[in-house]
């Protein structure tokens, strides 16, 4: 989102309808990301819900709003999505935070939903809505595999809940789930979790970050620019596979802060030793705690959320390092997922250690979590050596 104030001017463009620009110094504005969006309300973003949330008031909220002149809401969140090439998370991110200008969730929770499966909905999206006892439950269709939410099968398409978090105590399995039949033609393609870019933030809204550790006995010291802003982004975000997982990016600030200074380092190295620094940066820059400690459940940081927390376990970091990996030398990889644990094993021209074959490939592991031993490249934990495991993701730079 560089050049992100030029955007304001277009939303304003849609979202004033002609004879309401006396009124645009009552209009809204908030922050997405690093833009400023200003809009402007209008009659169909003052239909009241009273409940309880029914079929039939859902209903009846539906053709009310649709009845009003929503379209140049939808056009202007369209265009934005389209300048900016946001990926369906980070376009249900500026759907949650338009809503909540002029829906706030603290005011009217079920009216709050319902603005955002309608504006979703009208984007494009296949989403539905479903009651479990008075609760409204919001979903959308999606292909993907997400692990750790809802979701049910309809006609052989898979549903999965966005808002389950503000039900943390429903136990959907003893409620009985019951979908709401309200139709939106618009509605028609799937939601992607996939996050394949990061909003362009402006540099004023990073922080730098010391981030040291020790490589043959010589310090190395890294001012990373991290913004905090990243960790709002997946707050919700749901546990993907891992091909979704390992391929969300850097932010571009934090990119350049990292990236360039590692390739200066690592570029008197030969490629196993750089693949080497990478891999025990990874394991030793940062404290190590299992997801459960620290988050209470299973959850997957990104790289740039593993830069930015104090605590990763072998998820963030393996995903880190199969980041780094593939920007400095860009090698093919395999994920190894075991019953407990989680490492990368890399491609090298001729193999360290015992091998890991794969389609006929020979990979050696390179483990970027701290263990009980120094594990050296090509060498695996004693405790996993008899495991079974499972390759979780295969990248092939071709």
């Amino acid at each position: 989102m560089s050049t992100i104030r030029a955007i304001t001017s277009l939303i304003l463009l849609y979202l004033l309808p002609l004879g309401m620009q006396a009124r645009e110094a009552a209009g809204m504005a908030f922050s997405f990301y690093g833009d400023s969006i200003r809009l402007n309300p209008g009659a169909w973003q003052d239909v009241p819900f009273r409940g309880p949330a029914t079929e039939a008031s859902v209903q009846e909220f539906y053709d009310a709003v649709n009845g009003g002149d929503y379209a140049s809401m939808v056009t202007s969140l369209l265009a934005y999505r389209s300048q900016y090439k946001l990926n369906d998370w980070l376009y249900y991110q500026l759907i949650r935070k338009t809503v909540q200008q002029f829906s706030p969730k603290a005011e009217n929770y079920e009216r709050y939903t319902l603005y955002k499966w309608f504006l979703l909905a009208k984007s494009g999206y296949d989403a539905r809505l479903a009651l479990a006892k008075d609760e409204l439950l919001f979903y959308v269709r999606s292909d993907e595999n997400v692990y750790d939410i809802p979701y049910y099968l309809q006609d052989g398409k898979q549903y999965v809940c966005l808002n389950i978090h503000d039900y943390a105590k429903t136990d959907l399995n003893k409620n009985n789930l019951r979908g709401v039949q309200v139709t939106v033609p618009e509605g028609q393609q799937a939601f992607s979790y996939k996050v394949t870019q990061l909003p362009e933030f402006t540099p004023d809204e990073y922080q730098q970050k010391d981030i040291q550790f020790t490589y043959k006995n010589k310090p190395y010291h890294f001012k990373v620019l991290l913004n905090s802003e990243i960790q709002h982004i997946f707050t919700n975000y749901p546990v993907v596979d891992y091909e979704s997982y390992f391929n969300i990016p850097l932010s571009h600030q934090t990119y350049n802060s990292l990236i360039p200074e590692l390739k200066e380092i690592l570029k008197g190295m030969k490629q196993k030793k750089g693949v080497d620094y990478l891999m025990r940066f990874t394991r030793n820059a940062f404290l190590y705690e299992s997801d459960q400690d620290n988050f209470g459940k299973e959850k997957r940081l990104s790289p740039e959320q593993t830069l930015l927390t104090q605590y990763s376990d072998c998820d963030d970091r393996a995903a880190l390092f199969f980041y780094l990996v593939k920007e400095v030398y860009n090698l093919p990889m395999i994920v190894l997922l075991y019953p407990t644990h989680v490492t990368i094993a890399v491609k090298f021209d001729k193999p360290e250690g015992q091998a890991i074959v794969y389609k006929d490939k020979q990979y050696s592991v390179c483990e970027p979590t701290p263990q009980a031993e120094d594990l050296q490249i090509g060498q695996l934990s004693s405790k996993l050596r008899d495991q079974p495991y499972e390759v979780a993701y295969e990248y092939n730079p071709d």
